[in-house]
């Protein structure tokens, strides 16, 4: 499958019913840059907030497998109701990114990437070597081997330039 690689906009559109998955180093940027850009909250789900939600309900051994469990339910059931899915990755792995796309393709649903650059001092050593794979594959267009038609990075300047990411169709008057 061909990745096409988008250039920054000050708007992202996707069709509905897609899958996004939004990857970066540090997750606090990754969870503000989403909170901040995605027009339906209802569509973002991440493990951290599952992790919340399951903290002091399971016990803690369990949280990571039950997290895990639960968000691929989640994802699940609004791929099937051909619903938005925001998916802020919880690592830099492609092993993680695959669950997701796997899940969307047997949908036949529509699937996107988005790599946020972190500062420098954001990135620990041992993500650095994943964190450049993901960079040179995404800017060579290898993501489609990942499953992805469309990848985006943004860094620096452009992070703040976008202003919202939509999932709606064109209209007849665009």
């Amino acid at each position: 499958m061909r990745c096409r690689v988008l250039s920054p906009s000050d708007q992202l559109r996707y069709s509905p019913g897609s899958l996004l998955v939004i990857v970066c180093a540090s997750s606090s940027e990754r969870e503000r840059f989403a909170q901040r850009l995605v027009e339906n909250r209802a569509s973002l789900l991440s493990l951290d907030k599952v992790r919340g939600l399951l903290a002091g309900r399971v016990p803690e051994q369990e949280i990571e497998a039950r997290g895990a469990e639960l968000l691929g339910a989640a994802l699940q059931k609004r791929l099937e109701a051909n619903e938005d899915v925001v998916v802020c990755a919880d690592g830099l792995g492609a092993d993680e990114r695959e669950r997701y796309v796997r899940l969307a393709a047997r949908h036949k649903r529509p699937r996107h990437l988005i790599l946020v650059e972190a500062g420098r001092d954001q990135v620990d050593e041992e993500q650095r070597a994943p964190l450049n794979d993901l960079r040179r594959r995404l800017d060579a267009g290898e993501l489609g081997a990942e499953g992805f038609q469309t990848a985006l990075r943004l860094g620096g300047k452009s992070v703040s330039e976008l202003k919202r990411i939509v999932f709606r169709s064109l209209s007849r008057d665009e």
